[in-house]
């Protein structure tokens, strides 16, 4: 007999690879770095988040060797029971000063924090206004959370005030990307500000790939939002950090009460605290990482004016490591990825549902591992393959 529901599937996969969307995982030999051995091959890698480098820095490596013969690799229990470690403490505490926020809360993952926050802040007598832009982590969270889902056009500020003035919701929260993730833009942090005190509402900022590379490391909260009592701030730590996990800022009250109510916090085991010590040396790096910044910095200048007048493709504005350079259809877009990948380039196609229909892009991340002659040995390979 025909299983149909997996005759459904079968079909689905082949539709998908018919129109130039089938996703394959690369297998990766060795330590994450600008350059790395991926299926095999010796390539120079433009699609890592790890901004700063410190995916496999000395100083966090030595960090977790410490912190193993302390702690072990589990954690062992949920961080309600006995998972709560002195190392995932003193974390939260160093983050919240270093960011400017008086409490902290520690995430396994930026997916889990979003699912938690969102959810222990929002019921059904709540509304959700969210940049449709914003990461998928971001979208699934609202609509899990039971609130009312309101999307604005992209950075839309005249529309999500119409929005916020309509409403008749107990709860409003805003929440945007800080630094949206496929386009590399910088949401308008003072002016959603603006809004959510005009309107009782909170401001939820995920800043996943701001903190460690923009400003001095902190991010991209601005002053005002780290004094404001209504901005709840996320940070990933996979990225610049170069560990992983997820920390959330806000006032003490906020943080209390996610311990309560933040289901994916509460019923999950805590991350591994040797992660938490790695991510203490990471802060220290961070902090200290002017060097690092500025080499990041001197790598996008040099990419947007070598690419500038390229012929195939428009490189879209951002002043962060996330590059997008637009090509329009799936196949040009899958294209072009393998033809850098013949010259031992690694750029990654961005195709639908990531970005809409017929803006398919190759996503250029940058990192400060990167050398001037990597990022030329790009700028050469786009202009001659395009």
């Amino acid at each position: 007999m025909t299983f149909a529901a997996l005759s459904r599937l079968q079909q689905g996969l082949a539709e998908l690879k018919a129109d130039h969307l089938e996703r394959r995982r690369r297998l990766l030999d060795g330590a994450q770095g600008a350059h790395v051995t991926i299926d095999g091959h010796r390539v120079i890698s433009f699609c890592s988040n790890d901004y700063l480098g410190l995916a496999a820095d000395p100083a966090l490596l030595a960090a977790a060797h410490v912190a193993l013969d302390v702690c072990g690799v589990g954690a062992g229990a949920a961080h309600l029971i006995t998972g709560h470690h002195r190392y995932h403490e003193d974390f939260e505490r160093a983050f919240a000063r270093f960011v400017g926020k008086p409490a902290v809360l520690l995430f396994s993952t930026g997916y889990l924090a979003n699912l938690g926050v969102l959810t222990a802040l929002l019921t059904k007598k709540g509304e959700v206004f969210a940049d449709k832009l914003n990461h998928a982590s971001l979208v699934d969270a609202a609509q899990l959370s039971g609130a009312t889902f309101t999307r604005y056009r992209h950075v839309d500020l005249a529309q999500l005030e119409g929005q916020l003035a309509a409403s008749t919701a107990r709860d409003k929260l805003i929440v945007s990307d800080l630094v949206f993730s496929m386009d590399g833009d910088i949401a308008p942090v003072d002016a959603l500000l603006d809004l959510a005190e005009r309107y009782d509402a909170w401001l939820y900022l995920d800043d996943a790939h701001g903190f460690g590379v923009l400003g001095d490391g902190r991010g991209g909260m601005t002053e005002r939002a780290r004094a404001s009592e209504r901005v709840i701030y996320l940070a990933t730590l996979g990225k610049a950090a170069g560990v992983a996990g997820a920390a959330v800022a806000a006032l003490p009250d906020v943080i209390d009460w996610l311990v309560q109510k933040a289901r994916p916090y509460i019923y999950t085991t805590a991350a591994p605290p040797l992660l938490a010590a790695c991510l203490l040396e990471s802060l220290r790096q961070i902090e200290a990482g002017e060097a690092r910044r500025e080499r990041l910095r001197q790598h996008i200048e040099a990419l947007r004016e070598g690419l500038a007048g390229l012929e195939h493709g428009t490189l879209m504005d951002s002043d962060t490591p996330i590059q997008p350079l637009l090509i329009g259809a799936n196949a040009d877009a899958m294209r072009l990825s393998g033809a850098l990948l013949q010259r031992g380039l690694l750029v990654p196609a961005i195709r639908t549902p990531t970005v809409p229909a017929n803006t398919a892009r190759l996503r250029i991340t940058l990192s400060a591992a990167h050398s001037s002659d990597d990022v030329a040995k790009l700028i050469e390979a786009l202009h001659a393959i395009a």
